[in-house]
């Protein structure tokens, strides 16, 4: 009869703990999912970031095996001739200007169609990134001039 009643007991014993243990193992699982959604995000932002940091990386290519910038410093350069032909064609135009120029002229001159939307912004930042690396200025207000 005692036996009987240590095996109640005992049973009664192992139901809570797996009862106690089921209710842990949601606990762990529930974090373990919010653990995996955090590093997705982590992962996310370092991505983003290493993509802002590529993009803000000055443009290069390999020649006889050194890296040199496709659009260089002017400091760093002995003339224009050093820039791609399609750099050369804006640097004249800001040039032969009267004075501080648009996108949307430089564009124009270029025949590009300023009147579509977005057919301006890789000219804008090419423009952009010869203000960056000192052939052109770029003013305030948005418009460009070239260094004396």
């Amino acid at each position: 009869m005692q036996e009987r009643q240590w095996i109640t007991a005992r049973r009664s014993e192992l139901e809570a703990l797996a009862e106690q243990l089921t209710k842990q193992l949601q606990e762990v699982q529930v974090e373990r999912e919010e653990l995996a959604v955090a590093e997705r995000v982590l992962n996310r932002l370092a991505e983003q970031a290493q993509a802002d940091v590529e993009a803000a990386a000055p443009v290069s290519a390999q020649v006889a095996g050194r890296a040199v910038l496709l659009i260089p410093y002017r400091s760093d350069a002995a003339d224009e001739g050093a820039l791609p032909g399609d750099y050369r064609k804006i640097l004249a135009i800001v040039r032969e200007a009267d004075g501080p120029v648009q996108v949307r002229a430089v564009g124009e001159r270029l025949g590009l169609d300023a009147a579509v939307r977005g057919r301006l912004e890789p000219l804008r930042a090419k423009m952009t990134k010869l203000a960056d690396r000192g052939w052109l200025h770029k003013r305030p207000d948005g418009r460009f001039t070239a260094h004396p």
